[in-house]
């Protein structure tokens, strides 16, 4: 059986800068810098413009994960997109990255597999768990992770939803998963998920339960208005932070006990990019020092499904990531859903 290893990453942001006082100056929320910093850690963040998707933002990051790989996009054998803020509520996005991927351009298209992973936050994790899973099976030599979201289009950039708009920012990040001889490699991947905490972290717009699914002020001819509580984004924060910090370090503890290897043997830790503080609080109940963490939430915010892939390409690009090292990563999200993965650079 061969191994899974982590052949490419890769990354991209868009242009746009929204610092915390642009929330303030340009947007008119109420808040401070201060007021975001302390309970955040989040300083800026990162806004696509109007007419931008996630798969577009998955282009220029797949691009640079191949390049790195050493492989062209034809070599690709399966998609997998994780995101929050897909395309649109259907298809998925995953066909249009394959499109936009040229894989169907030319006398020999390529019709690879793309599956679209709705674990919100945990959704990388998701992904690299099932390409870890088809590359070691055999069927498939190179599976592609992303993780890419637009969240700017969907938030409540008001006072109202301040707690919640100023989190997030807009990114993608791409690993490629391939197959490999050597003893190197994904070792082992833990997930779980309660959904007894489904409404705590949920954006209800899409609620199928409804007839229609969305609200017409005249009947069937007439438009539809959407309520605010159902249009953006609702957090329990105290329950989210009180389950992320609980699953998060039980996610490590069982990484551990059951490779039989110390926290101490972990070389580099890459925690999903939720908020500074919870992180910290992880870190410091498990005793990993800051020297192990990486972080980007400062420049680039929340951007879910895009939070692990992006902090791997970036350690990559900077030589803090090498060779050898052993890496844990660790995330936790809506549903509550919630994983960790030990690999072996």
């Amino acid at each position: 059986m061969p191994n899974a290893y982590i052949s490419g990453t890769g990354m991209y942001v868009p242009d746009e800068v929204v610092t915390n006082d642009d929330l303030r100056t340009k947007y008119g929320i109420d808040t401070t810098h201060e007021w975001v910093v302390q309970r955040t850690g989040i300083a800026e963040r990162r806004f696509a413009p109007d007419g931008t998707a996630p798969s577009d933002l998955a282009v220029p990051a797949t691009k640079q994960a191949l390049e790195r790989a050493g492989l062209k996009a034809h070599d690709l054998d399966m998609i997998l997109f994780a995101t929050l803020s897909p395309d649109m509520h259907f298809p998925g996005s995953g066909v249009f990255l394959q499109r936009k991927l040229g894989l169907l351009d030319g006398d020999s298209p390529r019709f690879v597999p793309a599956m679209d992973i709705r674990n919100q936050c945990s959704g990388f994790l998701y992904g690299l768990a099932t390409a870890a899973s088809m590359v070691q099976s055999g069927g498939c030599k190179h599976v592609l992770v992303v993780g890419a979201e637009c969240h700017s289009a969907a938030l409540d950039l008001t006072t109202r939803g301040r707690t919640v708009s100023s989190l997030f920012g807009d990114a993608a990040g791409v690993a490629i998963v391939s197959a490999t001889d050597e003893d190197r490699g994904v070792r082992g991947w833990w997930l779980g998920a309660d959904g007894r905490h489904a409404e705590a972290l949920c954006m209800r717009i899409w609620d199928m339960s409804k007839r229609p699914f969305v609200p017409l002020d005249h009947g069937k001819e007439g438009p539809g208005t959407i309520q605010p509580e159902i249009l953006w984004p609702y957090m329990e924060g105290k329950v989210v932070f009180k389950n992320a910090v609980e699953r998060m370090c039980q996610s490590i503890m069982q990484a551990c006990w059951e490779k039989g290897i110390e926290l101490g043997d972990v070389d580099l830790f890459a925690f999903h990019q939720a908020n500074m503080r919870i992180n910290q609080y992880v870190a410091n109940t498990m005793g990993i020092p800051e020297s192990k963490l990486l972080h980007n939430i400062e420049r680039l915010g929340n951007t879910t499904a895009a939070t692990i892939p992006t902090l791997l390409a970036e350690a990559e690009e900077t030589g803090k990531l090498k060779r050898g090292m052993k890496v844990m990563m660790v995330a936790f999200g809506a549903g509550f859903t919630w994983g960790a993965a030990l690999v072996d650079w």
